[in-house]
């Protein structure tokens, strides 16, 4: 492998005390930090953690210069392990990818072999990035209810923030697994884009969370699946039926949590955290293999933007003001 390779790359640039400059230049495989792994990526996504180290938030990334993209997908280009071999598809999401270590906004990333899984039969390396960390989050909060004993006749189960990315895959997962799903959401003027991934109920954030003043809510939900955090999952807490189960993996509305112990000795409620960073290569293998198949979301092809490396920034900044419904796909190749 010549380490000499040109490929472009968007670089974030520290200028001055709170200011970054974003631009795509050409890098060489010789720029990238060490591993054993190299991987020519066709395709990342963004997320929201991307727009936050793409524009200098410390508690995402402190190191500049720096390329962006918690998530990759693409073919191996070479591995020092052993663990893959030239040509392999994989996918790459999580660990420290995009974080301090130059991620998915390049066309090469160069990683320890063990970020890493292999891309499962039933899915494309664009699929996998449609789907990416807010799939693989998603997915791992559906087997966390599963895992608990929420299975689909014990009553309805609600996603919060369900236009987002996390939120639009948990419904339309839990939709293909047989669950009756409640999508609530802020943009109620969307509630065509969630009937159409599998809600059967749309609800506004005010219906949700009114009465939360309440100690107790009257019980409604058998599961939740929560990615705002703050007041919004106090609420859900409040309202979940007896013995039921909230998974919990955002912080967009807050990450404070303001409620009482009542849901959980009164009602036996279980509060489950979700980390898809730090998640065990056995149980991404697991679940990506759902999502390969059973769990594979029936209208993936209709909650994906495609843009280029040159593009980003409009989409950035989009993210960055609530703008985004459903995932934003990255394609390297026409970069």
């Amino acid at each position: 492998m010549d380490t000499t390779t040109q490929f472009k790359a968007l670089v974030v640039e520290k200028t001055a005390d709170k200011q970054f400059v974003r631009e795509v230049r050409q890098r060489s495989i010789d720029d990238l930090p060490p591993g054993d792994l190299v991987v020519r990526v066709h395709y990342s996504s963004l997320n929201y953690k991307d727009a936050l180290s793409a524009t200098g938030h410390p508690g995402v990334t402190r190191q500049f210069p720096h390329t962006p993209g918690i998530d990759a997908a693409g073919e191996v280009v070479a591995c020092d392990s052993g663990a893959f071999a030239p040509g392999d598809r994989v996918i790459v999401t999580g660990y420290d990818l995009g974080m301090e270590t130059d991620g998915g906004f390049g066309q090469y990333i160069r990683i320890p072999s063990a970020w890493a899984v292999p891309l499962p039969e039933g899915l494309s390396l664009r699929e996998s990035m449609a789907l990416g960390t807010a799939g693989l989050t998603a997915a791992l909060s559906v087997l966390g209810l599963e895992r608990a004993g929420v299975t689909p006749d014990r009553g309805e189960i609600l996603v919060t923030g369900a236009t987002g990315g996390v939120g639009s895959i948990a419904v339309a997962i839990l939709a293909a697994a047989g669950y009756r799903v409640t999508a609530s959401t802020g943009k109620e003027f969307e509630e065509e884009y969630l009937r159409e991934l599998g809600a059967t109920e749309v609800i506004g954030r005010e219906e949700l969370t009114a009465g939360a003043e309440k100690a107790l809510l009257a019980e409604r939900w058998a599961g939740a699946v929560d990615v705002v955090g703050g007041p919004t999952l106090a609420a859900v807490l409040k309202s979940v039926k007896y013995g039921g189960v909230v998974t919990c993996c955002g912080l967009v509305g807050s990450p404070d949590l303001p409620v009482n112990v009542y849901p959980f000795i009164l009602r036996g409620v279980s509060l489950l955290g979700i980390d898809s960073v730090q998640a065990s290569p056995g149980i991404r293998r697991e679940v990506w293999q759902r999502l390969a198949g059973a769990w594979k979301p029936a209208g993936l092809a209709g909650m994906v933007t495609e843009c280029s490396l040159q593009g980003l920034e409009v989409m950035i900044q989009t993210i960055l003001h609530g703008g985004i419904t459903g995932r934003v796909v990255v394609n390297l190749l026409e970069s």
